[in-house]
């Protein structure tokens, strides 16, 4: 299958994981090196694979994240950095 035929992932489904990957390190079932290694691997996934929405649907899906907690402000500082939010 070719990059071109993957479909985007909706930011609901970003946050779904990554909340899903926060839980795990917070559960300490991932050492911070598998933590961040995931992390990167999934940051560098939505770059290639894309979110579908706007600029403030992808925002209002994942701020959250951070105001709760769920991701750390380093981790939300590389996350809309790499995905060009900012």
């Amino acid at each position: 299958m070719s990059e071109e035929a993957l479909k985007p992932i909706s930011p609901a489904r970003v946050a779904q994981e990554l909340t899903s990957l926060s839980e795990r390190r917070k559960n300490k079932e991932l050492t911070p090196n598998e933590y961040e290694h995931r992390f990167a691997r999934t940051v560098s996934e939505l770059r290639d694979r894309r979110i579908d929405g706007n600029r403030a649907e992808i925002l209002a899906a994942l701020t959250p994240l951070k105001d709760d907690g769920t991701i750390s402000l380093t981790d939300w500082d590389r996350l809309v950095r790499s995905l060009g939010l900012v």
